[in-house]
Formats: C-alpha cells, sequence, structure tokens
C-alpha cells in the first residue's frame, strides 16, 4: 500500500508579488516582509520562531542575488526584533527615537523570557538592534540605489514606530496600525495614536499605495478596505476616549476586528493607560 506524504512549510507565505513577499507567523499573525529592489533587498521585522526566521533567512538566500541587505524595524517592540541577530550581513533602519529607547533592557527581558517559557534555543544571540540608518525626520526619505523610500514618524503604540512608503512599488509599510484582526494598542499616548492615523489618512487619500502590510493580520489593496480599518481605529479611540459602554465596545470589536476575548483584554489596558496619561 502506497504511503501519502504531506509537506508543511515552516512558515505561511500569505502574500507574493513579483517584488514583495509577506510571510505570516503562526503566533499572532506577525508579519515579516522580503521587498526586492532593483539594488537593494529589504527585510522587514523577521520574526518569530526558529523554523520560521531559517525559512525567511533561506528564501532571503536563494533571491537575494549580489543585491545588500537591508533591515527595516517598523518599531521595538520585543517580537519585532527578535530575530535581528540572524541576518548579522546587514546594514539596519529604524527611527531615532528606537535607536534611544529607555526601555532597551526590558525589552531583552522580554525576549528572554518568551524563549526561556517555550524551552527555544536560537543558534544567534538575541540583542537590541545596533542601527547603521537612523531615521530622524517627518518625513524623510532615503534612497537604495533607484529606489526611494518615504519614511514617517508613527508614536502612539509605542515611542519609536514609523511608515515606510515606496512610491514605485505603491507599498505601505504600517507597522502595528491598521490592522483587521487587532484593536489599536495604546502603549505609548493615544493623542500619538490620533495624529499617527491622520498621517494614515493621508497616505490613504493621496492615492499613492495600492499595498498595505501591517505587522499583524492582512494585507489590503483595496483603498476601500484601507479606508474602512482606519475608519474603525479612529472609532474606537473615540469610544474608548467617551467612555463608551462595554457591551457597545465589545460588539465593535468583535464585529470590526476579531471575536476572540485577547481582544478586550487589550481594551481594558488600553483603558487603564490612557487614564493614566
Amino acid at each position: 500500500m502506497a504511503r501519502s506524504h504531506l509537506f508543511f512549510l515552516p512558515m505561511k507565505i500569505q502574500y507574493q508579488n513579483h517584488y514583495c513577499t509577506v510571510f505570516e507567523s503562526a503566533l499572532y499573525r506577525t508579519t515579516s516582509t522580503i521587498i526586492q529592489l532593483e539594488d537593494a533587498v529589504l527585510l522587514v521585522d523577521p520574526n518569530w520562531l526558529v523554523l520560521e526566521i531559517g525559512y525567511i533567512a533561506a528564501f532571503l538566500h536563494n533571491h537575494i542575488g549580489d543585491r545588500k541587505l537591508y533591515l527595516l524595524f517598523t518599531h521595538s517592540d520585543y517580537d519585532h526584533i527578535i530575530g535581528w541577530k540572524a541576518f548579522g550581513d546587514s546594514t539596519a533602519i529604524a527611527s531615532e527615537a528606537f535607536v534611544n529607547n529607555p526601555r532597551k533592557e526590558s525589552i531583552l527581558k522580554q525576549i528572554r523570557e518568551f524563549d526561556h517559557n517555550f524551552y527555544i534555543r536560537r543558534s544567534y544571540e538575541t540583542a537590541y538592534p545596533e542601527i547603521d540608518i537612523v531615521i530622524s525626520g517627518n518625513p524623510e526619505s532615503l534612497h537604495l540605489g533607484r529606489n526611494s523610500l518615504q519614511f514617517h514618524q508613527t508614536p502612539g503604540h509605542n515611542r519609536d514606530g514609523i511608515f515606510t512608503v515606496i512610491p514605485e512599488l505603491r507599498l505601505w509599510v504600517a507597522g502595528d496600525y491598521l490592522s483587521n484582526i487587532e484593536i489599536p494598542m495604546i502603549d505609548y499616548s493615544i493623542n500619538d495614536y490620533a495624529h499617527t492615523l491622520r498621517t494614515a489618512e493621508k497616505i490613504i487619500q493621496s492615492g499613492e499605495v495600492t499595498l498595505l502590510i501591517p505587522g499583524h493580520g492582512d494585507i489590503a489593496t483595496d483603498r476601500k478596505e484601507m479606508e474602512r480599518r482606519l475608519q474603525n481605529d479612529m472609532q474606537y479611540l473615540q469610544m474608548l476616549r467617551e467612555g463608551a459602554d462595554q457591551e457597545k465596545v465589545k460588539r465593535f470589536i468583535y464585529k470590526n476586528y476579531i471575536d476572540n476575548p485577547a481582544m478586550m483584554a487589550i481594551h481594558a489596558d488600553n483603558m487603564k493607560k490612557t487614564a493614566d496619561m
């Protein structure tokens, strides 16, 4: 009797075209992205698990050719920096606030605790990324060969986020904003979060992007979907500010994001943090 063999990729590829591959982790549907430019390759937020990072590295090895590798960190949350040392021969890009982050040691502690709790052994050192190209302007442009990257500072979720738009590819890397499955997670400032959403609104209204890549959840290729996510996030912030009825908030979250009790735990944390701000 013949046996069938099932083969599973160690990491899901959520989306792919001829220049962009979006990987999706099994954990929190976190995305990592490889963007192939003419003269460089950009790797965004390599994460989470050992096999997943290994799969990204193997994909990169097969596609980079003689181009230079750049690592882009959308922000400093530990799940987004956990794979840095697996890609040592690279040039790292992040915001000035990322470089000056006063919470570096607590972020590294989160990585160590995660690996300890799940008995994870990594073949590379876990460390806070050392940044070669520091983005301090708002907005600020960077040329990688014949491609231009446009950056916007995006505090709110945390203190050091950045949006990255690549006009030639009509692509937008949003970090932990505009997710279709996660409500706004406000670890820094609700006012800054609202300001970042206004920046997002300008990017959407410009009509210059046709691919939105969030840090968690699904990509968006339709402007109406981008606008829907923006309006949901704006409405959630308004409900948070107004102290809306909790059953109403729950119905809104489960209808427009994901019907997972974890979202209500995040909401409770948002209420506590914004009350202290």
